[in-house]
């Protein structure tokens, strides 16, 4: 049906009902419609509604719509399937959470209730939502209802950017909340005495359960925690050190680094060092105070001491001390030329097995006797410096016990320059026993059973030879050797008079 035709109808219905459109449920309507408005045609209505909002719907009453009118080009670019929307329901252009919102704009504008603005949501082909509000008035006799719809995208967005404010800004509260909460903790838990003081009044804000402890609280006259909060510096310190903290507080105001600063508490003239500090919070500048208590002066080593230790630190021999882990803590000069290193801070730390011991179980062997006998002397091992070089070194050592875990001093001394060459070296063979086992731990395995075989073979052609007077052909038939195989095994070993006339 035309827009002219509900229109013409709308009008005729408006003289008989006093109400312009039969809208009967407004506020204030017009008091003489037809002189006011003139010879309204449908055309002019509906240019009329289409400017009263942003959305125009005209839907039967059914729910179908019938014609739509946009003034908003933003509008009608997002619902772009708007043109398909004749001949359509309105409950199918919205969101599911949006239909019972349309029965009930249809119901009240069919009941002629008083219409109600109510927020609908369409759905674009994209899948997203455009707010719009609407509100339903019905006109003529055949029950047609304009939807007057305002878009709330603006809106939305507004909302949308309040809410992501709010949120952003709980967060900072959360934040803020937290580092509060850590710093309310690091400030109770300190184990010094902390102050916060105005600087102006000169009056305690807050001051932590080590400060209560310090001020003497459950004592006798002394200032418990919530006392000193309020209290003036003059009530906490002793009046000689007034002066000097002033004229600090005074200083750090300007600019000045902070200083420990001598002064004593008021009760006991307790001796104690004041460190302040100026931090700013909330526009205003505060005073965090430290106080510490003065311990008593380690008593200074004797200058016979300290002139050990001098020794020990220019001692040629290497001097170096472990914990019971083998890390080592301190190490003198000597050592520190031994390993290759640059100073102290690169041996600190890190274990002596990293210079010392031939084997990975050198240093084990010897920890393990220093536990059994608290001192080891004369351990026999090498010593590798951090450039590759390696050392023949002796080690005397001991195990001292301070209250826990021992400490263990190593003394290494170079003995490389007055030991003999290598054996192996200079293709000689040991001479005894007792120095082939010194090649333990320097010599392979393979090598050292055939040094035993070369050693123990020599042993048993010397004692041949004393046992048979020299008498080398008796002495062949003792060992078991032809007299020729006897004179090649001579002659390897340099025994005897190798001048002598040999066998043909």
């Amino acid at each position: 049906m035309p827009l002219s035709a509900y229109g013409n109808k709308a009008r005729a219905g408006a003289g008989k009902r006093g109400v312009h459109w039969g809208i009967s449920a407004l506020v204030k309507t017009f008091v003489s419609p037809q002189t006011s408005l003139g010879d309204l045609d449908a055309g002019s209505a509906a240019s009329l509604i289409a400017a009263s909002s942003d959305v125009t719907l005209i839907v039967d009453p059914h729910g179908t719509i019938r014609d739509t009118a946009f003034q908003s080009t933003e509008l009608l670019g997002d619902l772009s399937e708007s043109a398909q929307w004749v001949g359509r329901a309105l409950a199918a252009t919205v969101a599911p959470d949006s239909r019972p919102k349309v029965e009930a704009l249809l119901r009240e504008a069919a009941t002629a209730a008083e219409p109600k603005w109510r927020h609908i949501n369409h759905i674009t082909p994209e899948g997203r939502s455009v707010p719009v509000l609407y509100c339903g008035v019905q006109i003529g006799a055949e029950g047609r209802i304009v939807m007057f719809g305002r878009d709330l995208r603006v809106m939305s967005a507004l909302q949308q950017r309040l809410m992501n404010a709010q949120q952003s800004m709980e967060r900072d509260y959360s934040k803020l909340r937290d580092v509060e909460m850590r710093y309310r903790l690091l400030f109770q838990l300190s184990s010094e005495a902390v102050l916060i003081l105005d600087p102006v009044k000169g009056r305690v804000l807050e001051a932590n359960a080590a400060a209560q402890d310090l001020f003497g609280a459950g004592s006798p006259g002394s200032l418990t925690s919530s006392d000193v909060v309020g209290r003036a510096m003059a009530d906490i310190l002793h009046p000689d050190s007034l002066p000097a903290l002033q004229g600090h507080l005074s200083a750090i105001r300007a600019g000045a680094k902070p200083e420990d600063t001598p002064a004593r508490l008021q009760r006991g003239g307790q001796p104690v060092m004041v460190k302040v500090s100026l931090f700013r919070q909330d526009n205003a500048a505060l005073f965090l105070m430290r106080i510490s208590p003065v311990q008593a002066a380690v008593p200074a080593l004797p200058d016979v001491k300290t002139k050990l230790l001098r020794a020990v630190e220019s001692a040629p021999d290497g001097f170096v001390v472990t914990d019971h882990h083998g890390a080592v803590i301190t190490a003198n000069a000597a050592f520190l030329d031994m390993a290759q290193l640059l100073d102290e801070h690169q041996a600190r730390g890190q274990p002596l097995d990293r210079w010392v011991g031939a084997s990975g179980v050198d240093l084990d062997v010897l920890t393990a006797n220093l536990r059994d006998r608290g001192s080891v002397r004369f351990f026999t091992t090498t010593m590798r410096g951090e450039a590759g070089t390696v050392a023949q070194v002796e080690i005397s050592a001991v195990a001292v016990r301070n209250g826990g875990q021992p400490s263990y001093g190593y003394a290494i001394r170079n003995v490389g320059p007055r030991l003999q060459p290598d054996t192996r070296a200079a293709r000689q063979l040991p001479r005894s026993v007792e120095q082939l086992t010194e090649l333990i731990g320097r010599v392979a395995l393979k090598d050292l059973v055939r040094e035993a075989t070369e050693v123990i073979e020599r042993l048993s052609i010397e004692a041949a030879l004393e046992l048979t007077n020299d008498n080398r052909a008796s002495a062949a038939e003792m060992l078991g050797l032809s007299r020729q195989s006897l004179y090649v095994k001579l002659r390897r070993y340099g025994l005897g008079d190798l001048t002598a006339a040999e066998p043909s």
